[in-house]
């Protein structure tokens, strides 16, 4: 059968995907051309590819332009950052290890490339260097964690302080104040102090809750004169799901049949976890706000992971799943802080092991966010389960099926890690969702993409991150979308200012803006999306042409 290519392309360009499946499976069941049938999974792929490209340069949606006017007056711009991933200097000047130290070295197989955070960027010695370089991109706000180990290296204020440690963050901050950087601050990043998991199980016990206060306090005491953006937690949701679920991430717990792990219970800890630092995170802005925000003026909030929940297909059963996929993951953290108690699908599903909340914790919970800060970066097609296993977990309870794929077709592109697909329309939907089921102020904390850490391309290639150009993009332009339907976004960070340790991947991979030698120094070369970056936020058009975006997207 003699068919020539371009002919086809040029039929196959006018038809809907739909179409193109029924051809495709036609071709299949007839035993048509081979070559027919390759160009038409070709097509669909690219087609898969260049969805979210094509849909953001239709007339009207200002995607391929982008400058500070794009955006609401005040709106901050910024970089993301974590203690753990930066600081290094793990056992200097008084700091005494956290979870995520004990993690690394008890569970070297569980990071990639068996690294630890010893080291990291050493931003502790160096951060005066990395602030001239948030200066020269033009950054707004500058968002950091506080080691809670490096301050209260025993974790309670009754073990002492350390004063080097204060000192560190006391600079850090007026060192971003006189360079017209807004510190955005973190009390909890993951970094339990192992004191704290060696005495009582860190957040497994109810201990914690005023020990974190107590350390709360301390941060709004020392910093809190200059600060002006707190966030109690950095993701709740995902603390208590890779902590204690899958045991991926420290401190190393779960189920046998989930993971590999020595010990937890991935059906219940997660639950009891998340419990626990939702109590923290009210207790800590209930003190914040009756102390201190009146004086201080501050505003004080929490971040939650997300990613976009797709119905994998326009079904009643996957649009109830994606329902129910946001319960369970952002409405665990959300909806007991705006309403005063978990999701009612939640309450259901997993019956007795969630915990509950007194009448006076309740009250304590609800309300107790000025903002919600969103860290967002790829998605799933979602679709009931009808699996009924007797083996109970986290991970199942949802009674969600997540693939990264439809019909042979990926969600997006797949960039960097294996689990980052880009799909930058699901950072409008998730936050036209939180408006409408929430109505919180937002501030989208971490946005990002990683290349592999190829050590054997020249530092040049590296730097030529276009990819990283178009994700940040695509995804400022979805989100210029979300603000025209009237959400309330407040502001934008990138994830990240450097490469850093990223947790499971170690160093294998890179999502800064600013190159990292670790074979050389630390030394740090801003990479060209960070030029892109400072076009954006010194008001000039970020651009890249429909050709460009295109080519990216291949």
């Amino acid at each position: 059968m003699a068919f020539p290519t371009i002919q086809l392309l040029l039929c196959i360009l006018w038809l809907s995907s739909e179409q193109m499946w029924e051809i495709l499976r036609y071709c299949r069941a007839n035993k048509l051309h081979m070559n027919i049938q390759n160009l038409i999974v070709t097509y669909l792929r690219a087609l898969a590819l260049l969805l979210s490209c094509v849909e953001s340069l239709k007339p009207g949606h200002d995607s391929t332009t982008l400058n500070r006017s794009s955006f609401p007056a005040g709106f901050l711009f910024g970089a993301g950052s974590s203690a753990y991933q930066y600081e290094g200097a793990a056992h200097a000047d008084g700091r005494k290890p956290s979870i995520w130290d004990t993690f690394v070295i008890e569970n070297p197989e569980k990071i990639w490339d068996h690294s630890t955070g010893d080291v990291a960027d050493e931003f502790y010695y160096l951060y005066k260097k990395d602030v001239g370089l948030m200066k020269e991109i033009g950054l707004d706000i500058f968002r950091f964690s506080i080691s809670w180990p490096r301050v209260l290296p025993n974790g309670k204020i009754s073990g002492g302080v350390n004063w080097k440690g204060v000192d560190f963050y006391n600079s850090l901050i007026n060192q971003l104040l006189s360079n017209g950087i807004e510190p955005f601050v973190t009390l909890f990043h993951w970094d339990v102090p192992q004191a704290l998991e060696d005495e009582y199980g860190g957040f497994l016990s109810s201990e914690i809750v005023n020990d974190f206060r107590d350390y709360a306090d301390f941060c709004f005491q020392e910093f809190g004169d200059r600060v002006k953006y707190w966030v109690t937690l950095n993701e709740p949701n995902l603390f208590g799901k890779n902590g204690y679920a899958t045991g991926s991430l420290a401190p190393g717990r779960c189920s046998n049949y989930i993971g590999n792990c020595t010990e937890g219970n991935s059906a219940t800890e997660p639950y009891l976890v998340t419990h626990h630092l939702i109590l923290s995170h009210a207790t800590a802005t209930n003190l914040y706000r009756q102390r201190y925000q009146a004086s201080q003026k501050g505003t004080i909030g929490i971040i939650v992971g997300t990613i976009g929940e797709v119905p994998k297909y326009q079904t009643v059963s996957c649009m109830k799943a994606s329902l129910r996929a946001l319960d369970f993951g952002v409405g665990w953290i959300l909806h007991p802080m705006t309403f005063g108690d978990y999701p009612k699908t939640m309450r259901y599903l997993v019956g007795n092991r969630l915990p509950n909340f007194t009448d006076e914790q309740s009250i304590l919970v609800k309300g107790s966010l000025n903002f919600v800060g969103v860290n967002y970066y790829t998605a799933r097609y979602v679709e009931d389960s009808n699996s009924n296993s007797s083996l109970l977990s986290y991970t199942t309870d949802s009674h969600v099926t997540y693939s990264t794929e439809k019909n042979g077709i990926p969600i997006g592109e797949l960039i960097g890690p294996s689990w980052l697909y880009m799909y930058p329309r699901g950072l409008r939907d998730i936050s036209l969702y939180i408006k409408k089921k929430y109505n919180l102020p937002i501030y989208i904390t971490e946005n990002g993409m990683a290349d592999p850490n190829n050590i054997s391309i020249p530092i040049d290639e590296a730097l030529n991150d276009g990819k990283r150009i178009m994700y940040h993009q695509l995804h400022l332009s979805y989100l210029v979308q979300a603000i025209k339907k009237g959400v309330d976004v407040r502001g934008y960070s990138v994830w990240s200012l450097l490469d850093g340790f990223e947790w499971s991947y170690g160093y294998s991979v890179r999502f800064g803006f600013t190159y990292v030698d670790y074979s050389n120094g630390l030394k740090r070369y801003l990479k060209s999306s960070a030029f892109w970056y400072q076009n954006l936020l010194q008001k000039k058009n970020a651009t890249m042409d429909d050709h460009s975006l295109l080519l990216f997207s291949m």
